[in-house]
């Protein structure tokens, strides 16, 4: 009797000791092991840089120059000087933008009226997003009687000196209205951040900010029986809108093409007017013209690039002439239409032959240079260049057959480096937010290189707009939205994005709980017989 209870306490020690050990295995190894080999890889990012992405300072750097005879005798500080304007954009409450306009220094040269004259077409060497501004004398010859401001068509104006320093100020504050940077461009850059009530009307009619756009010009003829309709698009291309893509291909890369589309109509049946024998397209009649026509073009459904529409309409026979009609009933003087961030239709009416018995189908040839300057207009629209109603005493040279001057390139420019350092705080902060919020998305190390790359460009254009130097912030600008969206669209994020906890649960429980129930009921009858021996009185011999 005594010998088989000692063999079976013996048994007893060892389950427990064996209970114990596979405890402590799985406890001090299994449960490490299994933690490290399944944990969510999540590199390090800086969310705090992202955070501070959203002060934009801006300096815009205006020089004035003054000629002689036309310094203002009650200027208050001897030349040459620098001076400071800061003007505070509202953007969000968190993250206000910041124009500054700074003219750095005033010079006074010894310059004739003929060397200004021609110092205004020496300054295409000047960096973009500089301003020369030269005061002339108030009874100077260079500028037209009644013409107080005058603006080239590169980055120089001649600003007549006034009498007085008050008069002289004002002009100058016009003059920057119009060729600078202003809170408005700011606010419609950064529509997106803007409280509604602070946009004007045309905030959103500009096209947001991309790497590249397409363009395509179509001519649409829904009578090709009555109107054989030729047109040298390739010539006016290369004619009339190439110099202007040439120009604009510091903002972005620039596609064209074209195409005939026939038997296409515009969806909406024009009303007669007996007065004048035509037909009719009121305004609010245009926007239902674009749908029934975007279906026909198929230009957006495999592109990258925001696309730009721009239609050439012959109507049929039956329905011609066609005119458009503005909101007052007025006839449109261009018989043309632009849809902010899509494009342009033109209607071009075939003169009708005198004769009845013409032979069909009448062969018709496009005078493309009044259709392009129509198109190059609405392109001008498109991208928030068109001029502002200006004061009666403004002069402003025209861009010629490059479509824009360089101080609108400039704005242009600016506009988008801003447009493109909020898209890439927002596309950033959105990030962040969302790998703080689901903490078992993976965060490789070349989604984090992408995301470091991404901030320390946009620090750079950042840095790059407070000195002024546009150029560059521009194209720091453009590499951060691009590193931003390769991080923010990178499959490897999406891998965890849909797996909850529940199906966690569902793959682990088979997979530890036969392991699991056999040791914890040995613990469990360990801690009883522990308890049961405590109870049980000593016995003495």
């Amino acid at each position: 009797m005594a010998a088989a209870a000692a063999v079976a306490a013996d048994e007893r020690s060892r389950g427990r000791r064996a209970a114990l050990s596979f405890a402590a295995i799985a406890v001090l190894l299994g449960l490490p092991l299994w933690w490290k080999t399944t944990e969510t890889y999540r590199a390090a990012l800086p969310y705090g840089d992202i955070a501070a992405l959203g002060r934009l300072p801006v300096a815009v750097s205006v020089s004035v120059v003054f000629l002689p005879g036309s310094v203002p005798a009650d200027l208050p500080r001897r030349l040459p000087y620098g001076d400071v304007r800061e003007e505070r954009v509202p953007v969000s409450c968190k993250s206000p933008a910041v124009c500054t306009a700074r003219p750095p220094r005033a010079l006074l040269m010894d310059l004739s009226s003929s060397e200004a004259d021609a110092a205004l077409h020496a300054l295409q060497d000047s960096p973009p997003g500089s301003l020369t501004v030269y005061v002339v004398p108030e009874a100077s010859s260079l500028l037209p009687q009644g013409v107080n401001v005058y603006v080239g068509k590169h980055r120089s104006a001649l600003v007549r000196a006034g009498q007085g320093l008050a008069i002289l100020h004002a002009r100058l504050q016009q003059l920057l209205q119009v060729v600078s940077l202003t809170a408005s461009s700011i606010a419609a850059a950064l529509s997106d951040r803007v409280p509604d009530g602070q946009l004007g009307p045309d905030a959103w009619r500009h096209l947001k900010s991309s790497l590249g756009y397409e363009i395509t010009f179509s001519l649409l003829n829904p009578d090709p029986k009555s109107h054989d309709v030729d047109w040298d698009i390739e010539g006016a291309v290369n004619h009339y809108v190439q110099p202007v893509l040439d120009k604009l291909s510091l903002v972005a890369n620039f596609s064209v093409d074209s195409q005939i589309l026939y038997y296409a109509v515009l969806g909406v049946t024009p009303r007669f007017d007996k007065e004048s024998s035509s037909f009719i397209l009121s305004a609010h009649s245009l926007p239902h013209v674009i749908n029934p026509v975007e279906a026909r073009l198929g230009s957006s459904a495999a592109s990258l690039y925001p696309v730009l529409n721009f239609l050439l309409y012959v109507p049929e026979r039956s329905h011609s002439p066609l005119y458009i009609q503005d909101k007052d009933g007025a006839p449109v003087a261009t018989n043309a239409f632009h849809s902010p961030r899509w494009g342009g239709i033109m209607i071009y009416n075939v003169e009708v032959p005198a004769s009845p018995q013409t032979s069909l189908p009448l062969h018709v040839d496009v005078d493309m240079l009044r259709v392009m300057e129509v198109f190059l207009a609405q392109l001008r629209l498109l991208f928030g260049i068109s001029r502002e109603e200006l004061p009666p005493e403004f002069l402003v040279e025209s861009p010629g057959n490059e479509g824009l001057a360089d101080w609108e390139l400039d704005r242009l420019l600016w506009a988008h480096a801003l447009e493109n350092i909020a898209t890439v705080s927002t596309t950033l902060t959105s990030l962040a937010q969302l790998l703080d919020q689901i903490s078992n998305i993976v965060i490789k190390d070349d989604v984090a290189s992408e995301v470091y790359r991404a901030v320390a460009a946009a620090q750079d254009a950042v840095a790059e707009l407070a000195e002024g130097h546009l150029h560059s912030a521009f194209q720091a600008s453009k590499e951060a939205v691009t590193s931003s969206e390769r991080a923010f669209f990178d499959p490897s994020l999406l891998h965890l994005l849909y797996f909850p906890d529940d199906q966690k649960f569902a793959i682990y429980i088979p997979l530890f709980l036969p392991m699991a129930v056999p040791i914890l009921l040995s613990l469990a009858k360990m801690l009883r017989e522990a308890r049961q021996n405590k109870k049980e009185p000593t016995k003495m011999d």
